[in-house]
């Protein structure tokens, strides 16, 4: 999914990180895999904090379906372990509610639901866990975060909703330190394992959520080139990440304001 926010008060600018180039990705495994050992990943000691601790980080990554979201959160999560930074991850939709198991058969074909009710569905899934995790970053635990309010937008509005109306629900969730975006083009992301086992995963679909990827972005988004390497994709998030950690702290949680 595919889709950049504007934030009330924040200037748009997004800058792509790192050169553009052209090595595609190789032994990405299971996509299953990736996701259970992104969900899995639990960081048990230390904080990220400064010096005197402090609140966690949000930090969101965002994409095309198939864009290496999972298996860069999985390497990121991995990489905060062995700094000892008690971090969790998280990833929207979370299937596990009872909201989720509704999308979840959405998504995997075995239901039909107007584009309306869809949306509302995952902005209430959302809803469901702002509390946990507003308790969570104000208690020191990092969140990295597979998909947020975002790939929401962008996918509903790629089907021919209303922008607006799409961004209402979202607001009064909790904002993104940092949204971290995997550009990655719809036909190389096809070409990847999996790719078309679920109701979004077309082509034409996903150009049409890229574009609004683009037109929402804001401040808070850096572009990574996602057709590089993992290692290379995975060097470039560590750098973004420990910066975000760095610069969030001492400043209060924020709401999304569209």
């Amino acid at each position: 999914m595919t889709t950049l926010f504007r934030l009330a008060g924040r200037g748009a600018s997004w800058r792509r990180v790192g050169k553009a180039a052209a090595a595609a990705p190789s032994g990405l495994g299971s996509f299953a895999l990736r996701r259970r050992a992104f969900q899995g990943a639990r960081m048990e000691t230390g904080g990220c904090g400064g010096k005197g601790g402090g609140r966690g980080a949000l930090v969101v990554l965002e994409g095309l379906d198939r864009s290496g979201k999972s298996s860069q959160c999985a390497r990121l999560l991995s990489f905060l372990k062995g700094k000892g930074c008690n971090a969790e991850g998280w990833r929207f939709p979370d299937r596990t509610t009872s909201v989720g198991q509704m999308i979840s058969a959405y998504l995997a074909n075995q239901s039909q639901l107007d584009d309306r009710t869809v949306h509302l569905l995952f902005s209430a899934n959302r809803w469901e866990k702002r509390g946990l995790m507003e308790s969570k970053l104000l208690s020191g635990t990092t969140l990295i975060v597979d998909r947020y309010s975002h790939s929401g937008v962008a996918f509903s509005a790629a089907k021919g909703l209303d922008l607006e109306w799409c961004k209402a629900p979202e607001n009064g969730l909790i904002a993104p330190d940092l949204v971290i975006y995997l550009d990655v083009q719809p036909e190389k992301a096809s070409e990847r394992g999996g790719y078309g086992d679920e109701r979004y995963e077309k082509i034409e679909f996903q150009k049409k959520v890229a574009d609004y990827y683009l037109s929402l972005r804001d401040s808070t988004w850096k572009v990574v080139d996602g057709s590089l390497p993992m290692e290379t994709v995975e060097e470039q998030l560590r750098e973004l990440f420990t910066n975000c950690i760095q610069q969030c702290q001492g400043k209060p949680l924020a709401n999304l304001a569209w």
